[in-house]
């Protein structure tokens, strides 16, 4: 465990810009900053980032909270390992306790497995550098290769033996579970009580680490001929590692690509060393899988243009379209660089140095449509079918290009290339484009049933499982109620919900003043939501909300106590990111008072004009959330006056009016303007 006073110190150090940076390429907008989402499929920059806060806050998708939660959800840590993470990056010391094996026990699978899979790591790089068998076949493979021995160590490379059961029978005995070696895919077999097998027995070993530099998977080269083996093994699918979501090099790599403004796409593991030793760190490899959308959304975090490196292997480009399809799909500024005959980047990087490279690139690199044109141009010949079937190839690769303006370009080049009037592949590609809109369309709305249907039949179980105002269906007529509520105690705490001053005139000097003073002071918000609600009976219906409330009154005696930061910096990362999301500000001036203000100060004018108005905001907030309640109790009668017997029904008829009458004065209260007596 961490002590409360190291977190604090972690606390006060971590600034979300500086933290955010790492993973995301932020531009500043006023005060603030702005870059691609990291936790959704993000085109237009939809993620903010606050320092004066010290949050962020993606409007898109609602993710966001402090330094400490966004890490802990990006990097998907523990509390206390994103307290560590932020702990190294700054360069304070927390001082643990060694974990017992029953502590061990008690870590979840993910944080074991990258526990393991770190352990793992450093056995393989111990075992090429010290061991007879790792020096002569894998350090030596290596060197072979052309690898310096720095580089070697940079990336981590390492060996695996080629007995059969050396590293799972070695982790083993240093305490780590077979269930974990075997769902890290470290070991194979295990079953029937047989011994584990090394899955990368005899091969060297390449670790694939996340954007933190965390030991996610590994990929396998064999070194020796093999019948009906593979030359490489990858590590499994598992819940710490998907190969779609994953490029091999980019913890080396997102600062140089942040730099230069681009990022080279390669194929291989070696294609990815050799070019940083050559100094061309901007590169990362797809590891030889067709592209997502998850690896490509990671590249776009940190830059638009991407430049993909091919061999001149025909077949291989041909199997390579569809990914630079998604890449155009997603926005990017593609191009393409086709090598030497007969070299691929590993051998080319080889022969270069950092400046001949770039030369060649910044020579030989084409624009992507203009490339898949030449390229099935040569295919056609003078046949109008394939020409035809051409056309249309290239036609809906443009149509994925979701900026109008370079789709504009880009159909006034083809026009030009395939002799084609411009017209015709304008309503070509719209054609296309509505196509595509209408699959989607109709795709979300099967999704957006089946979760109606989902949802719905969770509601029916909950309301025959839980207690009666404990299920789905109770509590969702009084959750924006209820969340309104909870937005004012994050927002504003212990802050008075009024003021009142009485001017008093004073001589300064030869001169009368007139001065306001401070004679009464309301209570807080936290004590008036409190006070407001109990004399109703009302509570939170929604559990999250309620825990929310209660810490808040543990703290209402203490006036320095500041609520925002509190539940931002909360260690449950729900709280801390629904905190974000109620201290992001509701109201937005206008372009033009914005302009007069000043980013900065129409910010704090928007808060500072609620703030004045608490004494009526908190007042009718509070009403709303009873009127919801006799609302809800009329709903209820009516349907208990259906079923009713003749003896039952006057008792119900009496309760009806009387909610109709609270009712009818709560609509009057809701329709004038609530101001606090004082």
């Amino acid at each position: 465990m961490i002590d409360h006073l190291t977190i604090g110190r972690i606390q006060d150090a971590a600034q979300i810009v500086d933290v955010v940076s790492d993973f995301v390429t932020l531009r500043r907008r006023g005060v603030n900053y702005v870059g691609l989402c990291p936790f959704h499929d993000d085109r237009t920059p939809s993620f903010y980032v606050s320092p004066s806060k010290n949050i962020c806050k993606c409007f898109a998708c609602g993710e966001g909270g402090s330094p400490i939660h966004f890490v802990m959800k990006h990097e998907q840590l523990s509390y206390y390992e994103a307290l560590k993470y932020l702990a190294r990056k700054y360069g304070i010391e927390v001082v643990e306790k060694e974990y017992t094996d029953e502590e061990k026990q008690a870590q979840s699978d993910r944080e074991s497995m990258f526990i393991l899979n770190e352990y793992a790591r450093d056995y393989f790089v111990k075992i090429l550098h010290s061991h007879p068998e790792g020096k002569a076949v894998g350090l030596s493979y290596f060197r072979e290769r052309g690898f310096r021995d720095d580089v070697v160590k940079k990336f981590q490379l390492g060996y695996s033996l080629e007995q059969r059961d050396a590293f799972s029978t070695e982790a083993q005995h240093a305490g780590y579970r077979k269930d974990y070696l075997l769902k890290t895919g470290l070991s194979t077999g295990g079953d029937d009580n047989r011994p584990l097998v090394d899955r990368f027995r005899g091969r060297v070993l390449f670790p694939v680490h996340t954007l933190s530099g965390k030991v996610v998977a590994f990929g396998g080269r064999i070194l020796k001929k093999v019948a009906n083996t593979g030359k490489y093994v990858n590590s499994p699918e598992s819940e710490i590692y998907s190969k779609s979501r994953e490029l091999y090099g980019i913890y080396f790599a997102k600062s140089a690509i942040v730099k230069q403004d681009k990022c080279f796409l390669v194929e291989g593991y070696t294609d990815v060393i050799s070019m940083h030793q050559a100094g061309i760190e901007n590169v990362v490899a797809s590891s030889g899988t067709a592209l997502t959308h998850g690896q490509i959304r990671m590249i776009h975090r940190f830059s638009e243009n991407i430049t993909v490196l091919y061999d001149g292997d025909a077949a291989g480009i041909k199997a390579a379209l569809r990914g630079i399809d998604l890449l155009l799909e997603d926005g990017m500024n593609v191009k393409v660089v086709l090598l030497p005959e007969g070299e691929d980047p590993d051998s080319f990087a080889r022969r270069q140095n950092a400046e001949q490279f770039n030369r060649f690139i910044a020579e030989n690199e084409i624009d992507f449509i203009r490339f898949k044109t030449q390229l099935l141009l040569e295919e056609t010949g003078d046949d109008p079918v394939k020409r035809a079937g051409l056309i249309a190839n290239v036609v809906e690769s443009i149509s994925l290009i979701p900026n109008s303006i370079t789709r504009s370009v880009y159909i006034q080049e083809c026009s030009q290339m395939l002799q084609i009037q411009e017209r015709v592949l304008i309503a070509e590609i719209n054609r296309i484009r509505r196509r595509n809109f209408e699959r989607k369309r109709d795709q979300k709305e099967r999704e957006e049933t089946t979760e109606a249907t989902r949802i719905e039949a969770g509601t029916v179980l909950a309301s025959t499982d839980k207690k009666p105002g404990k299920s789905i269906s109770s509590a969702a007529p009084y959750e924006r109620f209820e969340r309104e509520l909870i937005r004012y105690v994050i927002r504003y705490g212990n802050t008075p919900i009024y003021r009142r001053f009485e001017k008093q005139k004073r001589k300064e000097g030869k001169r009368v003043i007139e001065v306001d003073i401070l004679v009464e002071e309301g209570p807080g918000v936290t004590e008036f939501v409190l006070f407001d609600l109990e004399r109703d009976n009302i509570i939170f219906t929604n559990e999250l909300y309620r825990r929310i409330f209660e810490e808040a009154l543990e703290h209402q005696e203490n006036s320095t106590f500041d609520s925002g930061r509190y539940f931002i910096s909360h260690a449950d990362p729900e709280i801390s990111r629904l905190a974000s999301e109620l201290m992001s500000d509701r109201y937005q001036l206008s372009k033009i008072h914005s302009r007069i203000l000043g980013e900065e100060e129409g910010d704090q004018s928007s808060r500072l004009l609620e703030q004045n108005l608490l004494s009526s905001y908190v007042p009718r907030a509070t009403t709303e959330l009873k009127n919801a309640y006799v609302l809800q109790k009329i709903e209820e009668i009516k349907r208990a006056l259906k079923k009713a017997s003749p003896e039952e029904e006057t008792g119900l008829i009496i309760q009806l009016q009387e909610m109709q009458m609270i009712k009818k004065l709560l609509a009057k209260e809701l329709g004038e303007r609530i101001i606090l007596k004082y």
